[in-house]
């Protein structure tokens, strides 16, 4: 299976384009650059797992993504907080990067009891 036929894989690469096209403004670089990173770090550890022969590598991947979403999710709080990111935007961001986690937590699960 490849990352591209995944919903998981195709929501994290839409909830990152998202971020950047709403960041593009930002003048804080420090925090532009840490959202936008950690919103592509989801996709791109999905992507970069999925290409692993062995099933731990790759269970091991899915954990980073899932990492990478309560990353991108504390920064879209900090981010709402101090008002770089609209509130009803944001909480929208939130909503789907909890649903990615999900998404990952049972991706993950279908990996742990096949053979590798």
């Amino acid at each position: 299976m490849k990352c591209k036929n995944l919903d998981v894989w195709k929501r994290s690469c839409r909830l990152s384009v998202e971020i950047y096209r709403a960041m593009k403004g930002c003048g804080d670089f420090g925090f532009k650059d840490q959202i936008t990173r950690s919103s592509l770090s989801v996709a791109s550890n999905i992507a970069e797992g999925f290409e692993k022969e062995s099933n731990k590598e790759k269970m091991r991947y899915i954990e980073i993504a899932k990492g990478s979403t309560a990353e991108l999710m504390t920064q879209i709080y900090i981010g709402i907080e101090i008002d770089y990111i609209d509130k009803t935007m944001g909480l929208q961001w939130i909503r789907e990067t909890e649903e990615l986690a999900k998404m990952l937590s049972s991706l993950k699960k279908n990996f742990e009891g096949e053979t590798p």
